[in-house]
Order: C-alpha cells, then structure tokens, then sequence
C-alpha cells in the first residue's frame, strides 16, 4: 500500500516538476536572445541521462549570422554542445570556451548541420537540455 502511495505520488509531481525545469532552462535560454536575436521558433528539447547525446539536424542558411543558446537547468556550463556539417567535421564546440551557452556565427554558404547536446556537469545525472536559435535581425 505505501508502495502505491509514493508511485501516486511521483506520478503527480514529476510532470509538475519537469514543466518547471524546462520552464526555467527556456528562460535561462531566452535571455541571451536579446532584442537582436529572433528565434527560429522552435525549443529544441530532450530529457538527458549523463550518459545521452542528444542530436538535431538543422539548415543554416549563408550570410545570416546566428545565435546558438543551450542550457540543461538554471546554471550555465551544465550542457555542453557541438556543431558538425554532414561529413561530421567538428565546426564549433563550446566545451573549448568552458561551455559558454551561446555562440555567435556565421556562414557564407548554406549548409545542414548535426548539433550534439549533452549533460556536462559533475552534480547532474539528468535533465531536460534546452536549445533555442536565433538570427540576427
């Protein structure tokens, strides 16, 4: 019976729970997408486990300049992301600028992409990793 009680229980809270860090992981995204920065529109987000690499495959379209923001809850340097192109060439990854959450940039043609998300901090065994793009207006 108390078995059933705590299930009841995690089955309430949890979602509740989740909302409110996906919540706070999208503002802690939204702002670094300042009043120069439109978002693409989409949150791109995945539940991680330590363990888990997230991918999502994106078009950046040439002479637009971009802002990359991610976060996996409220602390910067949680998530740690890459940029490849289609031939999986390393192009930007933020675990050489001590996982700043956003990055700037451009490209002259236009090009697919695979961006690889992961949980990098010594505190966290999951969360749900927030990515947002934006473009420059």
């Amino acid at each position: 019976m108390r078995y059933l009680l705590i299930l009841a229980v995690l089955a309430i809270a949890t979602p509740k729970m989740l909302t409110a860090q996906v919540e706070s992981s999208i503002k802690m995204c939204q702002s670094h997408m300042t009043d120069k920065y439109v978002s693409d529109g989409q949150y791109y987000t995945v539940l991680l486990n330590k363990e888990d690499i997230a991918e999502f495959y994106v078009t950046f379209y040439g002479g637009t300049i971009y802002r990359l923001v991610g976060y996996c809850g409220t602390d910067a340097g949680n998530l740690a992301f890459s940029v490849y192109d289609q031939d999986r060439n390393l192009l930007f990854t933020n675990r050489d600028f001590e996982n700043t959450p956003y990055w700037d940039f451009k490209f002259e043609n236009s090009m697919d992409c695979i961006i690889e998300a992961e949980i990098d901090a010594k505190d966290m065994t999951s969360g749900i990793a927030v990515m947002l793009i934006g473009f420059k207006q």
